[in-house]
């Protein structure tokens, strides 16, 4: 071979290896070095990323960063293709909130009404079919006070009161979307009467039928104003039902010209009771009033509503009123008197407004008028007060809706 061939030969044979070199760095073919350990890193991430995820999906509402929150039913946690394996929910500073998961676990809401104005987190844990595990989290923040309202109601769940108790709800935000929230209540009762809502200003709303309710009977107050709009940016968050039962039906009959109280029970009489109302210069109203508080005894102050000396202190303060219930929120009550002479009884009116009893200080004899209707009378019982010369008392003062008949009644309705 010349050296022409040879030096032909070898520059073929050195390209053709450049070539082999060139295929096996490119290729990916060849196993690269695992420096001993047996695997590599890009490895596990391959194997990991070719692992399926889980199918379960989990929810949890209210969504992530929500405000103005439910207090009631808004929190829960729900899985589909899968099974809950685990949920936590805690304030903001660590507290735990109670729960319960379902018996399928499919889902699990908390056992307790949550705080207002409160940042909640949850975390929750599922697997699917096959085990693999799914993780969610959330937080959200609850209506605050500024942006809720409640209405406190009378009279209490499970109490027995008169047949003139109405349904009162007082809001503590004025109500502007009136029809909303009377439609989130019902009241209605066992004896089928068909019952109204009435609306006084913004921020009071009393249901009651035509007649007084019917004796015996069971009323139902049901609140579903969670999440109702009150008024602009302004929610309910009450979600409840109470019931209040409807006693005997005893009505009380004050006439202030003869001086004679007559009590009847289903429109018989049962007591005649000598009284004392208000003097010609403190005409008591007129009209029907609803027992709304009783006090075995309690102090009456003339400045509180309006009677005063010349020196601005009351022309009365009696610390130890016996056997006293309220008529009217503006100070009107029925109740017992031991500083008039068992004389004023039946026969003068010297009262500043009030009715008046025969009683003892102390209020400890049962025997006299006043402790016998103390004790013979309900929270809602109605005590209609005639022939005073004043005016009839009005509809909002106390819990005295009666006296506006049916049609104007039904006319305050927002419904």
């Amino acid at each position: 071979m010349t050296d022409s061939k040879r030096r032909r030969g070898l520059m073929a044979a050195s390209a053709l290896l450049g070539s082999v070199l060139m295929l096996s760095a490119c290729s990916g073919g060849g196993k690269a070095s695992t420096g001993g350990n047996g695997d590599s890193s890009q490895a596990k991430a391959d194997a990991a990323a070719a692992k399926k995820s889980s199918e379960a999906q989990i929810t949890i509402t209210p969504k992530d960063g929500s405000n103005n929150a439910s207090i009631n039913n808004s929190a829960a946690v729900t899985v589909s293709k899968g099974t809950l394996t685990g949920v936590t929910m805690t304030t903001e500073d660590g507290k735990a909130v109670a729960g319960q998961l379902a018996a399928d676990k499919h889902s699990w809401k908390p056992t307790v009404q949550l705080d207002r104005s409160t940042t909640y987190k949850v975390a929750a844990e599922a697997t699917d079919s096959q085990g693999r595990v799914a993780h969610e989290n959330a937080s959200f923040t609850t209506v605050s006070p500024a942006n809720s309202f409640i209405g406190s109601f009378t009279p209490d769940s499970g109490s027995t009161v008169g047949v003139g108790m109405p349904v009162s709800i007082n809001f503590d935000k004025a109500i502007t979307n009136k029809a909303a929230v009377q439609k989130g209540i019902t009241v209605s009762s066992s004896s089928g009467q068909e019952v109204v809502g009435h609306w006084f200003g913004a921020n009071r709303l009393d249901f009651r039928p035509e007649q007084y309710w019917k004796e015996g009977s069971t009323v139902t107050l049901k609140l579903a104003l969670d999440g109702v709009e009150g008024a602009g940016g302004v929610y309910g968050v009450q979600q409840k039902t109470v019931t209040f039962h409807i006693g005997r039906n005893q009505v009380s009959y004050v006439d202030a010209k003869t001086k004679q109280m007559k009590v009847t029970e289903d429109g018989k009489v049962i007591k005649t009771i000598p009284i004392s109302a208000g003097a010609p210069e403190h005409t008591t109203y007129e009209g029907q009033m609803v027992i709304s508080e009783k006090f075995t005894q309690t102090r009456m102050n003339g400045a509180t509503v309006g009677f005063t000396d010349s020196d601005g202190k009351g022309e009365y303060d009696i610390k130890d009123v016996p056997h006293a219930m309220r008529l009217t929120s503006s100070g009107t009550f029925i109740h017992g008197n031991y500083w008039g002479a068992p004389s004023v009884f039946g026969s003068v009116n010297t009262s500043h407004g009030c009715v008046g009893l025969q009683d003892v200080k102390g209020a400890g004899d049962k025997g006299t008028p006043a402790a016998w209707f103390y004790d013979h009378s309900l929270v809602g019982d109605v005590v209609v007060v005639q022939n005073t010369g004043d005016k009839t008392v009005s509809p909002d003062n106390g819990l005295n809706g009666w006296n506006m008949n049916w049609a104007q009644w039904k006319a305050g309705s927002a419904v």
